[in-house]
């Protein structure tokens, strides 16, 4: 099984932090974001890694190199300007993540969900791991019920943490381009090929200054 990373974003809620530094480069107590998941990565055996990159690619390239810091085998889908977002941004790397179901994470979430954990059903084009809503997503994403994720807005609904597995066929007749990965997903939950779980241990989604300021203070206090 292989691994995505989603990098490419310009990290607008994180300005001005993100004018000079790619967001998954910012420093979390000591050590940039993405180190903490690569580091996930590697407690999983997986071996290959994709990242996507956009704004300022360089620099995280440079910074990551070919990942042997970690025992990972590190390759780049460079998007070029602008960013595919999240549904263009895997399809353009399909090619190199290969024929078989991969694990894709969100660039600026930290967690410690236990990814071995993660797996796929036969028939099931997803499997999502769900949070408890935080401060910042009061209304939540999508309906949990039984092992089943569903689109329903009269449902109490929990956060897609960001950590996700995936079938190639989920994004069968895509193109090229800019799109989100969120209509596809709700497509095939509307097939029924949609499973999840809901994780309660330690997750964050370090999307602005002050969340990250939060945390880096956790991680500084456990030391």
């Amino acid at each position: 099984m292989k691994a995505m990373l989603l990098a490419a974003g310009r990290g607008e809620r994180m300005r001005p932090l993100t004018d000079q530094t790619p967001k998954p480069l910012l420093p979390l107590a000591g050590q940039p974001l993405i180190h903490y998941t690569l580091a996930a990565i590697q407690k999983t055996g997986i071996k290959d890694v994709v990242i996507n990159v956009s704004w300022q690619a360089e620099q995280i390239e440079a910074a990551l190199s070919d990942g042997r810091r970690w025992n990972l085998d590190i390759r780049f889908s460079n998007e070029g300007h602008p960013p595919l977002e999240t549904g263009g941004g895997i399809f353009r790397a399909l090619p190199l993540l290969g024929p078989d179901p991969f694990v894709v994470i969100n660039g600026d979430v930290w967690f410690d969900y236990p990814l071995a954990d993660l797996t796929l059903a036969d028939g099931d084009l997803a499997h999502l791991v769900m949070v408890g809503n935080p401060a910042h997503n009061p209304q939540g994403d999508f309906f949990l019920e039984e092992g089943r994720v569903y689109d329903e807005d009269d449902k109490d609904r929990l956060t897609f943490s960001g950590i996700g597995l995936y079938r190639p066929e989920l994004f069968t007749d895509c193109t090229d381009g800019v799109f989100s990965l969120i209509p596809l997903l709700k497509k095939a939950m509307r097939a029924g090929r949609v499973s999840g779980e809901r994780y309660s241990g330690a997750w964050m989604d370090v999307g602005t200054p002050e969340r990250l300021a939060a945390l880096e203070q956790v991680l500084v206090a456990q030391r």
